[in-house]
């Protein structure tokens, strides 16, 4: 894997709507070559988001009260919660390496990130004609513990992944997440019995090379 040191951004809680303009913001600042390479870690309040493809079947029942976003990122429905690190990537890609290819690439940079934490994980192939397996599993229970959705525009990235940490893993019950009905979405906290946010913030910066 390439050597890719990334600026690290951190907050806390960030509404999405909020989130989703100053990325736009952090990306056209790195097409213009104004900024380098960027990670940013932060949490959301409770929001689905959603893809393009995302059969209305997919949705939750209104009732449940936690608002549904359209996002421009790849990828179908997505629960972000408190609890849970969200990781924005604006990344300007070489001529040689596209978004798949680099999506690869973080999913490998964040199953590094959970071995450090004491979590064995792993990428997984999608098999031909299966919804995309994007994303990062564990290897003893075989759980979903890292959605990833993202994008390119003008050759730099956008949105990122979701690692669930130590929050409320109930909403992702009231939804079809990733496009597969059968997904059984867990947490640090749920695999180990215990998660320290701070800890993972640091190790997900480590795997990324960011500071």
């Amino acid at each position: 894997m390439r050597a890719r040191p990334l600026t690290l951004i951190q907050d806390d809680l960030v509404d999405y709507d909020t989130a989703m303009e100053r990325m736009t913001d952090l990306v056209g600042q790195r097409q213009r070559d104004e900024r380098p390479d960027t990670l940013w870690l932060l949490s959301h309040p409770s929001v689905y988001t959603v893809g393009r493809r995302t059969p209305l079947t997919h949705l939750p029942d209104p009732t449940r009260g936690i608002p549904v976003v359209e996002t421009g990122r790849g990828g179908q429905l997505t629960y972000h919660g408190p609890g849970q690190l969200v990781g924005y990537l604006i990344v300007k890609l070489d001529q040689d390496q596209g978004i798949v290819d680099y999506v690869r690439e973080v999913e490998l940079r964040l199953v590094e990130a959970l071995g450090k934490l004491g979590l064995p994980a792993e990428r997984r192939d999608t098999p031909p004609g299966s919804e995309l397996l994007t994303g990062v599993w564990t290897v003893e229970t075989g759980r979903k513990i890292i959605s990833i959705g993202m994008r390119q525009s003008r050759g730099v990235t956008s949105h990122g992944f979701a690692l669930n940490v130590d929050g409320d893993l109930t909403p992702w019950n009231w939804a079809i997440a990733c496009g597969m009905p059968d997904v059984d979405m867990t947490s640090l906290r749920r695999e180990l019995g215990t998660a320290s946010m701070d800890e993972v913030r640091t190790a997900v910066a480590a795997a990324f090379e960011a500071s």
